[in-house]
C-alpha cells in the first residue's frame, strides 16, 4: 500500500474524512505541502479498495469493518455481495515471495459465483507465475494475475487438493500430494512449464493455511 493511503487509511480510524478538507487531511498525515490532488487521487484508492466510502454531501464516511478476524469476510446483505479481504500476493512459480499478511483491501463478489451463502473463513490472494496453469477449480484454470479464493477453515486438505501453503514465511499456490506412506508430502507444480516439485517431510515446518476453493479471473 502506498504510504499516503497508509497514512490516510490512519488517520479515517479516528477522523471522519467526509468533514475534512484535502488541505487539512494532508496537514493531519504530516504532508502540508501535498497537493490537494494528489489527497484526492490516494483517497479515491482506497474507496475503490472498500476500505469505506465518503459522502461529502451529508458529511458521512462508511467504514467496512470486518467480523472477527481478517479472513471472515463481510457480507452486504442488501446487494448480496461479499467484501473478500486480498491478503497479498502468493507465488505460483517456485516458493520465493514472503507470505505477510498484508492487506490490500477487498475483492467485491457475488456470493453465487462462490456457491456459498456466507464469506465466513475466505480471504483472496493474488496469484504470480504460471505453476498451476492447467490446474482448475470449479472449471476455471489459475493463470497469472488471477485471484484465488482460500477457505482458511479447510486445513485437514485431502490428497490432490489445490491449497496455499507456507514454507520459510514464504506462500506458494500447488496441489498437495499425500504421500506419507513414503514418508513424505509433495507440493506439485500443474502447468504446461517445467517446474520442480517441492518434496517435504511431514514434521518439516511447513503450513497448509487453507484450501482453494474458487478462481475469479483478473
Amino acid at each position: 500500500m502506498h504510504p499516503i493511503q497508509e497514512k490516510l487509511l490512519n488517520l479515517s480510524k479516528e477522523t471522519n474524512l467526509a468533514l475534512v478538507s484535502l488541505r487539512e487531511m494532508a496537514a493531519a498525515i504530516g504532508l502540508p505541502a501535498e497537493s490537494p490532488q494528489k489527497i484526492k487521487h490516494h483517497l479515491q484508492q482506497l474507496e475503490k479498495k472498500g476500505f469505506f466510502t465518503i459522502d461529502r454531501a451529508h458529511g458521512l464516511m462508511e467504514k467496512a469493518k470486518l467480523r472477527p478476524g481478517l479472513a471472515s469476510g463481510l457480507l452486504t446483505e442488501a446487494s448480496s455481495l461479499f467484501s473478500i479481504p486480498i491478503v497479498g500476493t502468493a507465488n505460483c512459480g517456485p516458493a520465493t515471495l514472503y507470505a505477510e499478511q498484508n492487506f490490500e483491501g477487498f475483492l467485491r463478489v457475488s456470493g453465487r459465483l462462490l456457491g456459498r451463502a456466507s464469506p465466513a473463513g475466505l480471504y483472496a490472494i493474488k496469484t504470480n507465475g504460471s505453476s498451476m496453469n492447467r490446474a482448475e477449480i470449479a472449471g476455471k484454470k489459475i493463470d497469472d494475475g488471477d485471484y484465488v479464493i482460500i477457505d482458511s477453515n479447510r486445513k485437514d486438505v485431502r490428497d490432490n487438493d489445490i491449497v496455499l501453503a507456507i514454507i520459510d514465511n514464504k506462500a506458494t499456490i500447488k496441489r498437495f500430494i499425500d504421500d506419507r506412506a513414503n514418508g513424505q508430502v509433495i507440493l506439485k507444480a500443474d502447468s504446461s512449464y517445467d517446474y520442480e516439485p517441492i518434496y517435504l517431510h511431514p514434521d518439516d515446518d511447513f503450513l497448509i493455511n487453507g484450501k482453494a476453493v474458487a478462481v475469479i479471473k483478473h
